[in-house]
């Protein structure tokens, strides 16, 4: 078995034979790492690969990446399989490129290599790193800088985006964690976040969520007492507010969007830092669903998924497939190198959690929207939303995420309730 040993816990590899995993469980390595998505050049697909390697006896991870496609979320889930791997680990892909590109990118994103030092890791191996190379040089380059964190719970990522030039930011889209079965509530999405910005020395300059979600508590209120920095959403929250007032049999609660510090409209601007964004309204999902564009970066959350998960759902109070069309091509009509942030991956097949694509991506392989016309997505979106249940949470979250992620105020005996109406939402899949 060819294989090049990078340090004690890695080596690496081309495809190996049956023979070669059995031969690397003989010497000493307890996890094989695929790096070859599906279909790749005719290489054992996922499920032949996982039986292989547990036949030699080797614990299994899949983490499908192409260096086209390769963004931060996969260098994430190779140190994490790195990290959580019980003994040495056998990584592999077509030549073993791929797999030295990966740890090269991940010690430079830790601080224990420099760029320069990437291209003399392949030289002194033989590999070819001009890729990981032009990776980090885009990475290093780019307004803004983003980092996603996903929450397993809720299938969720949020974000923080920041300007590399006056180190402000922005979070999106965060989370405040909840427990539905025994009521407690957390902020341990939020701290992660909070402590991500103290230790790259970042300030806090927006708070944004890009609708009122109905998966996840937002944690915009906490997150705006720890910092100070104003909270914003969409004009159309109001709609949204309405809505639910009316669902909640609620005359209390106020609908004029007095509880974020700004209102966004289609076409407003603002800064990151100084990073010029604009606002898109992006409906279909929800009544108020917008996209932020800043630099060149859009975040826009439940209109498209990752491409190999096709779009949002549409069948929400409010919600519209034929809205969701027009917002969508709004989207794919920004350049095409435009980054592209989901605010959901469902993880298909099993893969590890990823959020980032491109406009020239999505429009290339999301079967959603790859040569599709607006009548045949629209049929696709309405059959696909009658077989899904509503959101475990949605009853929960909404009288929530109207409020700008504050919590019901306490009662006379100092405890919060949340209140769930019965039959609200008829003629939802269970």
């Amino acid at each position: 078995m060819q294989s090049i040993r990078i340090n004690d816990r890695l080596s690496i590899a081309g495809q190996p034979t049956a023979a070669d995993l059995a031969e690397a469980r003989q010497q000493g390595f307890a996890v094989a790492v695929n790096l070859r998505p599906n279909g790749e050049d005719g290489a054992p697909g996922d499920r032949a690969s996982r039986d292989a390697a547990r036949e030699a006896g080797l614990a299994y991870s899949f983490i499908p990446v192409t260096m086209e496609t390769l963004t931060e979320a996969d260098v994430e889930a190779f140190r994490a399989a790195l990290a959580e791997a019980k003994g040495p680990v056998f990584a592999y892909c077509r030549s073993g490129a791929r797999v030295l590109a990966l740890h090269a990118i991940g010690e430079v994103l830790e601080g224990r290599m420099t760029m320069d030092e990437v291209a003399a890791l392949g030289a002194a191996h033989g590999l070819d790193m001009s890729g990981a190379v032009a990776w980090l040089e885009r990475r290093h380059n780019s307004r803004p800088q983003v980092k996603g964190f996903f929450d397993p719970r809720t299938w969720s990522v949020q974000y923080v985006v920041a300007d590399p030039a006056t180190r402000h930011c922005a979070i999106i889209d965060p989370v405040l964690d909840y427990d539905e079965k025994s009521g407690q509530t957390s902020t341990a999405n939020a701290d992660r976040i909070l402590a991500y910005v103290a230790e790259k020395g970042l300030t806090v300059e927006w708070i944004l969520d890009t609708h009122p979600h109905a998966d996840h508590f937002s944690a915009a209120q906490y997150l705006k007492e720890k910092t100070g920095a104003p909270t914003a959403i969409g004009d159309h929250v109001v709609d949204v507010q309405k809505l639910w007032k009316g669902i909640y049999n609620w005359p209390a609660l106020q609908t004029d969007g007095s509880q974020w510090d700004r209102l966004f409209a289609e076409g407003d601007t603002f800064k990151v830092g100084s990073i010029d964004a604009r606002v898109m309204f992006s409906p279909g999902h929800t009544l108020a669903s917008i996209t932020y564009v800043i630099g060149d970066a859009a975040f826009v959350h439940d209109t498209i998924f990752m491409p190999d998960s096709g779009t949002a759902r549409a069948d929400f109070p409010g919600g519209s497939a034929e809205a969701l069309w027009q917002s969508i091509q709004a989207i794919l009509a920004l350049p095409e190198e435009t980054r592209l942030f989901t605010g959901h991956d469902y993880q298909p097949g099993g893969r590890h959690p990823r959020w980032e694509s491109t406009v020239a991506e999505q429009k290339r392989t999301n079967p959603h929207l790859a040569g599709i016309a607006e009548a045949a997505f629209v049929d696709l979106r309405q059959a696909r939303d009658r077989t899904l249940p509503m959101p475990k949470l949605i009853l929960h979250a909404l009288q929530v995420n109207v409020r700008g992620g504050r919590l019901p105020e306490p009662e006379d005996n100092g405890r919060r309730y949340l209140k769930i109406p019965l039959n609200a939402l008829e003629g939802a899949a269970w």
